[in-house]
């Protein structure tokens, strides 16, 4: 019984240093972050980028898995659900983590008391779109039009609870005019559309829509940023022209399953800070048409606050446009 004892003993001793050793060598394995949208699209890509460039200073590997479905929310709840112990995150979205809770009846996850912020990546602004023979020649032309003809003015979307789809119900919603949707499966196939003239305008973001402004192939009207943007030269920002304060983005981040330790939490936002001071990284994200943040943005407590802020914002458009799924 003694030799129990003192077996125990000793190996109680052994693990509690074990287990701080693993703690403070975090991380020592291979990190997975979830894409809740298939490979090759515009989240995936951002997630890509920053994951390489985290990495990096991290001297770990960071895994992108990719798990699609429901508008990002199949893998948002695998996320959520996913052991705390640092190497499981979520890329999050707009979508799923601000406008999902109002557009699903039933959400198997909570976007702010299931997940604990790490750390904001830059914003993507968006950019208000009509092709390239289109008579709108200014963002005030075709709101006059909308407000002289109800519903007439045909917008192009992602899908149903889509960005684009979001973002040009509130600003229907602001500009006091009333447009008709047309959802598509996908972004591709709604910028096609409107560059056959099959729809009136759509919002689309800066960095897919950039190598199609340069083509010619459709014009700028606004954008939806609080500033101008080099890459867009001569095209004013929609709150300086025609709707004051309208200012959005798609705007995404790394999140933790609830229970993740602090620590972990630090460690990432660390490296991320790290990262962002890379002028040689920061500059190729700009030129794509992807704004930087003032640096306490990218925080986690203020990306916490900014997700549950976010969440409310959108609840009152979707609701004022009666927006739903179905």
């Amino acid at each position: 019984m003694k030799n129990l004892i003192a077996a125990l003993t000793i190996a109680g001793a052994f693990a509690l240093p074990m287990s701080s050793q693993a703690q403070d060598n975090y991380p020592n394995r291979a990190i997975t972050w979830i894409v809740p949208f298939a490979a090759g699209g515009p989240t995936d890509a951002m997630a890509r980028n920053v994951a390489n460039r985290v990495s990096q200073e991290l001297g770990q590997t960071i895994l992108v898995e990719n798990v699609g479905g429901a508008g990002g929310t199949i893998g948002a709840t695998k996320a959520a659900k996913s052991a705390p112990d640092g190497y499981t995150f979520l890329v999050g979205h707009i979508g799923y983590m601000a406008a999902a809770p109002a557009l699903y009846s039933s959400l198997p996850y909570d976007p702010v008391k299931d997940f604990k912020a790490v750390f904001r990546f830059p914003d993507t602004p968006l950019v208000l779109l009509v092709g390239a023979s289109s008579p709108y020649q200014s963002v005030s032309d075709l709101v006059a039009y909308g407000k002289q003809h109800p519903g007439k003015l045909n917008f192009s979307n992602a899908g149903v609870g889509s960005t684009s789809h979001l973002v040009a119900a509130m600003f229907a919603s602001q500009a006091a005019i009333e447009i008709t949707p047309i959802a598509y499966k996908g972004a591709g196939p709604a910028l096609n559309d409107l560059m056959g003239n099959q729809v009136d305008a759509m919002f689309d973001q800066t960095n897919t829509a950039l190598p199609q402004t340069k083509g010619g192939k459709v014009r700028a009207l606004g954008l939806t940023s609080p500033d101008r943007m080099a890459q867009f030269p001569d095209v004013p920002t929609i709150g300086e022209k025609a709707i004051p304060k309208f200012e959005v983005a798609t705007w995404f981040g790394l999140y933790a399953p609830k229970g993740t330790p602090d620590q972990v939490v630090q460690t990432l936002y660390q490296a991320w800070q790290k990262a962002v001071q890379d002028k040689d990284f920061t500059s190729k994200m700009s030129d794509q048409g992807i704004k930087l943040l003032p640096p306490e943005q990218y925080a986690p407590a203020a990306f916490q606050q900014f997700t549950a802020d976010e969440g409310k914002r959108w609840a009152a458009v979707i609701k004022q446009a009666g927006i739903t799924l179905q």
